[in-house]
């Protein structure tokens, strides 16, 4: 394996910065691995090889350095650009080509970031897998519906990538494809140039091997220092555990556990922490506010191109449509009264700690999995880092979910890179 593509974009940008690389030689070692790689896991569903590298040869040439110069960074295909295809996952949108890139797109070009291809999304973003496998056991899921971005950077076919979540669409697949997995605060990105499956729910994510790089991707995007400062003290940890939660397998709950005791070991302070027996409606909470939301978000799609829908999407906008106005508003209701019970937390806790998934990976022919231990965060508007903390007997990967308090992006992805540091993220190369 090239060396190049086993550093992180920070140190990828050092050595370009001090001469012992440069953009083009960077980006060919990643297009190697893809041309290796690809024809099996399938994360790609555009790639112009000409064009990123005529990007990386005016980079060189460039006087301009911004934050991104020289890093390769893929694009989940429900996200526009103006300069590549962009399908949302259906076939409806086969020929679409956006007229502008997305807000997010947009400020990683002008930050020098190369923008490689666009990743498989999951049809709309929703269950309907795509064509990639997951790059650590190719006859399983990568995850939904991020499963392109989450399987590239897993399979070192690039550094960075730009995934989104409603439900658990970027949790999901990080823990399945053992990278790490960062769904920001609800409203904290811009979603401009983005299909919308709700507006109470999606937020932008974003996939890497290393914090240090999922702070520089959040730094530009916002256009703002807010992503992870110098660790100080050991962070002080919640450990979640709530009542009629979905069970979790065997694997997974030892691991967990032992991640758990490992933190505690490195200075950490973790505490168990029961929450209420109703906290756990939050979960059929988010399913209802889904389904209404994503009935009238998709109104041109399943009034005018219905028979083109998968049926688990059909299914998803019919129940949406029986929700009624009094209900979906009450939902919204009680969501929002949850928010500062949750709050409150985070005045004694730095993150909250959770599954990330019930186990890992299935089967690909079953699905892209159960994101239920996503749905409770992602309703409140949490941040939240899927990191890596093992494999079963198989290797598979396992992840643990750390959450943040909303709007509070900073302090959590500090404490992932202290977590880091510690040595219990374990990022694995399959392949």
């Amino acid at each position: 394996m090239n060396p190049s593509i086993q550093w992180s974009a920070v140190s990828a940008r050092r050595q370009m910065d001090g001469g012992s690389l440069t953009p083009t030689e960077l980006l060919a070692a990643y297009l190697e691995r893809i041309e290796r790689r690809d024809p099996s896991v399938k994360a790609w569903r555009h790639l112009d090889v000409g064009q990123a590298t005529a990007t990386a040869e005016r980079a060189e040439q460039s006087k301009t350095r911004g934050r991104l110069w020289g890093i390769p960074v893929a694009i989940k295909d429900i996200v526009d650009t103006a300069d590549m295809p962009t399908g949302y996952g259906s076939g409806i949108y086969a020929n679409h080509r956006p007229v502008a890139d997305a807000a997010c797109v947009a400020r990683i070009r002008d930050a020098g970031g190369i923008i490689l291809g666009k990743t498989v999304s999951t049809e709309f973003a929703y269950f309907q897998p795509g064509p990639t496998l997951n790059p650590h056991a190719l006859q399983h899921t990568p995850g939904g519906s991020s499963s392109g971005s989450a399987a590239a950077v897993a399979d070192r076919m690039v550094p960075l990538a730009i995934g989104t979540q409603t439900a658990g669409s970027v949790t999901r697949p990080a823990a399945y494809c053992g990278v790490l997995g960062y769904k920001s605060s609800h409203g904290l990105f811009s979603l401009a140039g983005i299909k919308t499956f709700t507006q109470s729910f999606d937020s932008l994510g974003l996939f890497a091997r290393h914090t240090a790089d999922l702070a520089l991707l959040t730094d530009v995007i916002l256009g703002s220092e807010v992503g992870a400062a110098a660790p100080t003290a050991p962070p002080v940890i919640g450990v979640c555990r709530i009542p009629g939660a979905a069970a979790i397998d065997e694997p997974s709950e030892r691991l967990l556990g032992s991640f758990v005791t490992a933190l505690a070991t490195a200075g950490a302070k973790t505490v168990e922490l029961e929450f209420p027996r109703d906290f756990v409606e939050l979960a059929e909470l988010h399913k209802l506010v889904m389904a209404y939301e994503a009935t009238r978000n998709y109104s041109f799609e399943l009034l005018a191109h219905r028979p083109e829908l998968s049926a688990a999407l059909q299914a998803l906008l019919d129940g949406g449509a029986r929700v009624r106005f009094d209900d979906y508003c009450a939902a919204r209701r009680r969501i929002r009264g949850w928010g500062p019970f949750v709050q409150g937390l985070f005045a004694t806790y730095d993150v909250l700690l959770a599954p990330s998934a019930p186990g890992v990976a299935p089967l690909a022919t079953s699905g892209t999995g159960d994101p239920w231990h996503s749905r409770i965060w992602t309703a409140l508007g949490l941040p939240s880092v899927s990191a890596p903390i093992g494999a079963n007997l198989a290797g598979l990967p396992i992840g643990a979910q750390l959450i943040g308090a909303h709007l509070d992006d900073g302090r959590l992805l500090t404490t992932v890179q202290w977590v880091e540091n510690a040595g219990l993220i374990d990022v694995r190369s399959p392949g």
